[in-house]
């Protein structure tokens, strides 16, 4: 194997080899030495087989430092080095310089045009040598290791492509580092600067194939599903030619293939193309030519999202994009790019309103919102999916082996149906109407109908027992009555001194509910302000008719807020109960809430950094409050910017108790069947199985912070260089040791730098993907008031590219609205 080395002594000296007028086959090379376009030198691998060198591209005079194939008549460039920074003349000269970079230079004029670093610092590295293997893979290593060993590789062009995967080459992601091996198209035939077509591992829960031009998605292949990525039928285990695999474990995602014939040569090139953009090639010896083996993509279906949501593009169909049984066409036959509508919608209130259609053959839908469970079976994945309202389809992780779950969240996107047994089952949710043919289905549905009507007996017995329990309050008008379902709160509401305000009052305060008096509108209803006739002002929270929210909530923030005292929690004056109207009366914050002044471009420059300090510590003294030393121990639930309110001062207010759950003494997590609170904020534990305790809202309070610092939102954060959600933005910009690169302009020249980080610090704490991982609000405001060593944190939850069981990203459309925001009060039962 070609190797050029630099001496452990460091010689300064530099010691050309002896050449001849033609390139030299260089076997093994020791001392220090160089490799110079002028001497027209190379470096070859040990069997021939791939060189590197200086070369141009046909009808250019640029230089670039590249490998290319020895043993083929046809010159066959796989990687270049420099194809960012060419140089114009022969001048170039390739080493390894004293601190043991790789480094090409322009002799002329001592620039140094392109580098590699090793991976360990110079002092460890006894003797530094480059070496070319057989494979094409250009690598640094230590003299004294085991030159197989890719252990003992300081640096290889095996984790810097171009345009070219070779066999053995892998390309996807290391976890460890967030490192990404991508192949990218050069800028034409004759030019090798970075394209604008690039294909590699979208990395989510469910890794899957993807191309890109620019950042944005140009064609699919679909997840992995065991066998191969689901929109590739071509790739069969027995093929001939080479043998292929996918490794997704928590340290590395990536996909590699291998020649069965080691001397047969195959590469798969990204075109810088409007037509066949990736190719598979394989030489043909008999006509010393290329010949093309596969081609991406194959047609028009193969173009993403072609066929719009709940599209299905069939080849040899007129036109090719068909809805799904169970859709229709939301738009003009002719555009299919706003895709396919449910005929009828389920209710996520009625578990019994929808079922589930098998689909076969499909390449399955665009996974980046999905959720996988490698250890569930298909029966056990159905259940999961259909107590879980937002769960649109489901099917196996793993169709080798008939096992595992995978679960979509939202519209499903780019499907394509496969004929001669290509593609896989996908079981999508419909309304029972469009199910049918069913008997097992019919049996289910009498049984459920004998049971519901049980349960309402059962019900109205009990109501009426409750009804004759029910206490009238004196002073409200006719009729007038708190109905209290909850047996566990009847005597705690009895106890409670709470102010009652009359109708006309609170109707004079407002100017009659006008809209100029209206600040908000939340997952309750619409909040106003009011004036009452003594001057004191007061915000009156009125819940809606239409609100999914309903007495429960109510009921919920009377008990448990008019028991609450702590200056940063908001104060509750009273309430109205009279006929259909339900209001809660607190005390009015004129500078309303958190999330309209850092998400706002001029008002964000209102709040300083102390400013901003000094609302998060808050908040979390108010969190430990209920965490801790109230009376009740309460988990909030919904914490996010909008419920922090502000007061003249700018001190902060954690308001909106309705989804608010109260612990036992000994009690430490909870279960529900009603997953409250807002996506972008909730714990993963708590947004896909309903575990909920205090380390889920410090989780909440991990984002709140992270937000505070960035004054960019988590819910709808992109960061399009990098395809990263705000939580892997700010784990990268940790990772890199650049963290106060998250900091918000509007902030920035008013920064205490030592007490942003430490922030940063402990909101990466906070969002770790395991509640015990996470520290307690108590630990929480030791950290933020102290100059203390702090733990490292592990990579936090959804950090993935675009992550995750995310319903962050399709909650649109099974929420309510607050703002900007989706408060999720009931994603169904579990």
């Amino acid at each position: 194997m070609g190797i050029l080395s630099f001496t452990a002594f460091f010689i300064t000296t530099i010691v050309l080899l002896s050449l001849s007028d033609s390139s030299i086959a260089v076997d093994t090379i020791f001392g220090t030495q160089t490799i110079t376009d002028s001497e027209n030198s190379t470096l070859v691998s040990k069997y021939g087989k791939f060189e590197l060198g200086f070369f141009s591209p046909p009808g250019r005079n640029s230089r670039y430092v590249g490998i290319w194939y020895k043993d083929i008549p046809v010159k066959t460039v796989v990687w270049v080095a420099n194809r960012k920074n060419p140089i114009n003349d022969s001048s170039g000269t390739l080493k390894i310089n004293r601190t043991g970079h790789i480094v090409f230079l322009e002799q002329s004029t001592s620039t140094v045009v392109w580098s590699a670093k090793p991976n360990k610092p110079i002092e460890q590295i006894s003797t530094p040598i480059l070496q070319l293997l057989d494979t094409g893979n250009l690598v640094l290593r230590d003299g004294k290791d085991d030159e197989n060993s890719e252990e003992s590789y300081l640096w290889q062009s095996f984790d810097c492509p171009t345009d070219t995967l070779l066999p053995g080459m892998k390309l996807g992601w290391d976890l460890r580092t967030g490192f990404e091996r991508r192949i990218v198209s050069w800028k034409s035939s004759d030019d090798p600067y970075p394209g604008d077509f690039s294909w590699g591992i979208a990395l989510c829960n469910y890794p899957e194939s993807m191309m890109w031009v620019g950042s944005e998605k140009y064609c699919r292949n679909g997840p992995w599903n065991g066998i191969r990525f689901s929109g590739s039928p071509e790739l069969k285990p027995e093929n001939p030619l080479f043998s292929y695999e996918f490794v997704s474990s928590k340290y590395e995602v990536y996909y590699i293939f291998h020649l069965r014939n080691e001397s047969e040569k195959s590469r798969v090139v990204v075109n810088q193309s409007n037509g066949n953009v990736r190719n598979r090639f394989f030489w043909n010896s008999e006509a010393r030519r290329w010949d093309v083996f596969t081609t991406v993509p194959r047609d028009n279906c193969d173009r993403y999202g072609l066929c719009g949501p709940y599209g299905n593009c069939i080849i040899g169909e007129s036109p090719a994009c068909q809805c799904l049984k169970g859709f229709k066409p939301k738009g003009n036959l002719m555009e299919w790019s706003q895709g396919c509508v449910r005929n009828k919608q389920f209710s996520c209130q009625d578990k019994d309103s929808s079922g589930f259609v098998r689909f076969k053959g499909l390449k399955l839908p665009d996974a980046t919102y999905t959720w996988v469970n490698a250890s569930l079976n298909l029966k056990e994945c159905r259940a999961k999916c259909l107590s879980n309202c937002s769960c649109t389809a489901y099917t196996n992780s793993d169709i080798k082996g008939g096992s595992g779950c995978v679960m979509w969240f939202g519209d499903l996107i780019d499907i394509r149906q496969f004929q001669d047994g290509g593609g896989q089952d996908l079981h999508v949710r419909m309304h029972a109407s469009e199910i049918g043919g069913n008997s097992e289905r019919m049996v289910e549905k009498v049984v459920v109908v004998i049971v519901v009507v049980l349960i309402i007996l059962c019900g109205l017995v009990l109501l009426a027992h409750r009804i004759r329990k029910v206490k009238t309050r004196k002073g409200l008008e006719e009729g007038t009555s708190v109905l209290i379902i909850n047996q566990n709160y009847e005597r705690e509401v009895e106890d409670i001194q709470m102010l009652f305000f009359d109708l006309e009052k609170i109707v004079k305060a407002t100017n009659n509910f006008s809209s100029s008096n209206k600040l908000g509108e939340g997952g309750f209803g619409p909040v106003y302000k009011g004036t009452l006739e003594d001057g004191q002002e007061i915000a009156v929270k009125r819940l809606s008719k239409s609100s999914l929210q309903g007495v429960n909530e109510f009921k919920n923030e009377v008990i448990l807020i008019a028991k609450l005292q702590h200056r940063n929690l908001v104060k509750l004056l009273g309430c109205c109960i009279q006929g259909d109207e339900k209001m809660l009366v607190y005390e009015y914050m004129p500078n309303h809430s958190l999330d309209s002044f850092i998400f706002d471009k001029t008002k964000c420059k209102q709040i300083d950094w102390s400013k901003r300090f000094n609302i998060i510590c808050g908040v979390a003294r108010g969190l430990l409050y209920l965490h801790q030393d109230s009376r009740l121990r309460i988990i909030h639930r919904d914490l996010k910017a909008s419920n922090i309110l502000l007061d003249s001062k700018m001190n902060p207010k954690i308001s909106d108790f309705g989804m608010a759950r109260t612990f036992g003494g000994d009690q430490s997590v909870g279960n529900t069947n009603r997953v409250v609170g807002t996506y972008g904020y909730m714990a993963p534990e708590y947004a896909v199985d309903g575990l909920f305790s205090v380390k889920s809202d410090v989780f909440s309070f991990g984002i709140l912070l992270l937000e505070i610092i960035s004054g960019k939102r988590n819910r709808g954060f992109y960061h399009q260089e990098n395809n990263l959600n705000l939580i892997a933005q700010a784990w990268r910009l940790w990772k890199e040791g650049r963290p106060l690169e998250l900091i918000s302009p509007c902030s920035k020249d008013s920064n205490n730098l030592s007490e942003v980080l430490r922030c940063i610090h402990v909101s990466l704490l906070c969002v770790q993907e395991h509640p015990e991982d996470r520290p307690s609000m108590s630990y929480v405001v030791v950290m933020l008031g102290s100059e203390s060593s702090l733990p490292q944190p592990k990579q936090p939850a959804f950090s993935s590219s675009k992550d995750t069981v995310s319903a962050d990203s399709s909650s649109s459309k099974h929420g309510s609205s607050s703002t900007n925001e989706i408060t999720l009060t009931d994603l169904g039962p579990r």
